[in-house]
């Protein structure tokens, strides 16, 4: 399966229209999951942007039910697409426009490359509940910093799509 993007849709916070679009695109296309990014800190904890990312995924959640939304690691996919987009050619200035799309259909591909390769999806699915990381049993141990979370996102089904979640939405 490879992932492809199919357009990319404007955020709406106010009426939520980008999560209707991307409910209808899990519909008409019989996605079997949807990715969302999780924008993690290069320390692997959560700030700011991976607190909406969540949120943002519990919207679609409760939009393409019963089918699973997925959060997914997305730190250095952004520098993944500049990457891919000086290999094709393109110009630094025109980036703008497609990174956060080349972005979300790295993540996806990322996504379906190690479920193949591992046989388990990454990330974990919205709404299941995960157990907090252990805390060191020596004395004068420190606790682990909260698992992490981002916000780019994906359908999966015969044709993928993928969405960002960050100006605009990449399907």
């Amino acid at each position: 399966m490879i992932a492809s993007p199919v357009r990319t849709l404007a955020r709406d916070e106010r009426r939520s229209g980008d999560v209707a679009e991307v409910a209808a695109e899990v519909r008409e296309r019989g996605a079997v999951e949807v990715v969302v990014g999780l924008p993690l800190s290069l320390d692997g904890g959560e700030g700011p942007a991976a607190q909406r990312a969540l949120a943002y995924a519990e919207r679609v959640a409760a939009a393409v039910a019963p089918v699973p939304v997925r959060l997914v690691d997305e730190r250095l996919s952004t520098v993944d697409a500049h990457r891919a987009l000086h290999a094709a050619g393109r110009r630094e200035r025109d980036f703008r426009a497609v990174v956060d799309q080349v972005a979300a259909v790295v993540l996806l591909q990322a996504a379906l490359d190690v479920e193949r390769t591992s046989g388990r999806p990454p990330g974990r699915v919205v709404g299941e509940r995960t157990r907090p990381p252990r805390k060191p049993r020596h004395r004068g141990g420190g606790g682990g910093g909260a698992p992490g979370t981002g916000a780019g996102t994906g359908t999966t089904s015969s044709s993928s799509t993928g969405t960002d979640a960050r100006e605009g939405e990449d399907t």
